[in-house]
């Protein structure tokens, strides 16, 4: 996502749950939204977690976020 972002590694952006935070994103660096989210922007896309203050979200775009919160978007891993 570094080449969207300019090469910025971290953004700052206001949002008061996740999708808030994507709009916002998206709104700064166009086309930042398809990586993430499915083509009706209705959920994440598979494969997609979203950490928050080094905690896996369970509720995607509706998960709430404080104003301070670390917010990362990153490929989601399986296991067995």
């Amino acid at each position: 996502m570094q080449v969207i972002t300019g090469g910025h590694k971290t953004v700052r952006v206001a949002g008061g749950s996740v999708r808030q935070i994507i709009n916002n994103l998206e709104a700064d660096y166009p086309g930042i939204r398809e990586r993430l989210c499915d083509e009706n922007g209705i959920d994440l896309l598979p494969g997609i977690a979203v950490i928050i203050d080094g905690e896996t979200s369970q509720l995607g775009l509706l998960e709430r976020v404080e104003e301070n919160s670390e917010v990362h978007f990153l490929p989601a891993l399986g296991g067995g």
